[in-house]
């Protein structure tokens, strides 16, 4: 995995359990789910992402793989308001990618309620929700964390 040291934006590193209650912390406050993000965070095993501000180490991002059965599911993509439009999210999505797709994965899925429009930049589609892979439909994210109005979009990886 390479991690993002952009001098313009925050540095990227994976996710340790001690960025646990930052984490859930930035989630709450941006209308994100945290069911299960503490199980995938303590498996240290980078399937999470944090984007830290340079100085005081503040987490300002961060971004989350959930692995389905063979599939994977981009989760938990948020940035502090006023880190917005300097490229946090952009970098910690192009590193989420580029991590699912060094895992071999076919493709990454997405749930989303309002960043329908934010992620087709990164080659993501919409897709009916009855063309999402047994894993995905099965997930915590689909069945019962996001509504049924959620847009399900897709990103097919080499």
């Amino acid at each position: 995995m390479t991690i993002s040291t952009n001098a313009r934006v925050a540095p990227i590193r994976p996710a340790t359990p001690n960025d646990l209650p930052a984490i859930e912390q930035l989630l709450t406050e941006s209308g994100l789910p945290v069911d299960g993000v503490a199980e995938i965070v303590r498996a240290s095993t980078g399937e999470f992402l944090v984007a830290e501000s340079v100085g005081d180490g503040q987490l300002v991002g961060v971004a989350g793989l959930e692995i389905c059965c063979d599939d994977a599911l981009l989760r938990s993509v948020a940035v502090r308001p006023e880190w917005r439009s300097h490229g946090v999210g952009r970098d910690l999505v192009h590193e989420i990618v580029d991590h699912a797709e060094s895992r071999g994965f076919p493709a990454l899925y997405l749930l989303t309620m309002t960043a329908e429009r934010y992620f087709p930049r990164f080659g993501f589609s919409r897709i009916e929700r009855a063309a999402a892979p047994k894993g995905i439909a099965e997930s915590k994210e689909f069945t019962s964390m996001c509504p049924s109005s959620a847009a399900v979009m897709v990103k097919s990886l080499a």
